[in-house]
């Protein structure tokens, strides 16, 4: 696919009478990972809401493997790019296997049951979350951090080209964190798929992401490969603390003074 699997340019996005974001613009390709950082409240969240077309921007345009997201019919749409929200509210009992095939819904038709393919694929999707064996499991008594996964699996399953997650990493333990994301870099280098994430922790994006978006609450956004962007001084400018950066074990690390 020749062109870019997002496009943003010079998108403006408010909530009520405040501007979170002004004059944003990027191209995200197959093969990248991108991290979204910011401070509470500087429209990470509200971005990706609007990138999967749930809120309108109030400038600017979006566009998905070349083509305005307003065209896309929703069904197409959906095996395009795939979203991770932040928050779940599961209000009635489900398998875990009844809630990762909901992955493959955009592949069926309107009266169309889960068969056989998309019971496989939701059972790869649950090994590769570390979930294998969970299948019957009622959603309803996991752990958040269980959740979490299973919500992932969901996610790969729909086996989208554009991946949009809000805090992939939330709940989860350190050995899931870094499990997560590494499956993240492997679709994006070996499958061709392109990635953007959201998260709190610069370690974590400093090692897997190869390009950042970083918003400040002054409503700049700065992007671009990920050691150009996540400098001491940018850091600093967007969240109103010093960090220092230091190289340890072959890892760039952010120590907060």
């Amino acid at each position: 696919m020749s062109a870019p699997l997002l496009e943003v340019q010079d998108l403006l996005l408010r909530v009520g009478t405040r501007t979170l974001v002004r004059g944003m613009s990027f191209r995200l390709r197959a093969g990248e990972v991108w991290c979204l950082l910011g401070p509470n409240g500087s429209g990470k969240s509200t971005f990706l809401h609007t990138a999967v077309g749930l809120r309108a921007p109030q400038g600017g345009t979006l566009r998905l493997a070349g083509r305005a997201l307003a065209d896309w019919p929703a069904a197409e749409a959906a095996r395009l790019r795939g979203f991770l929200p932040q928050t779940f509210h599961d209000a009635f009992s489900a398998s875990v296997l009844e809630s990762v095939m909901l992955g493959r819904h955009p592949y069926l038709s309107r009266w169309q049951w889960e068969g056989d393919d998309e019971r496989g694929r939701a059972l790869t999707a649950l090994d590769a979350v570390d979930l294998a064996g969970f299948g019957q499991r009622d959603v309803l008594t996991l752990s958040g951090g269980e959740r979490q996964r299973v919500a992932l699996a969901a996610l790969f399953a729909q086996d989208a080209q554009l991946l949009l997650l809000d805090e992939p990493v939330s709940h989860l333990d350190l050995h899931h964190q870094v499990m997560v994301l590494q499956r993240l870099v492997e679709l994006a280098r070996v499958h061709a798929k392109g990635v953007l994430f959201t998260v709190h922790d610069l370690d974590l994006a400093a090692r897997f992401a190869s390009h950042a978006l970083l918003l400040t609450p002054q409503e700049t956004v700065l992007q671009g490969p990920i050691d150009a962007v996540m400098t001491e001084a940018a850091l600093r400018g967007a969240f109103g603390h010093r960090v220092t950066r230091v190289e340890a074990a072959g890892r760039t690390l952010f120590v907060p003074d």
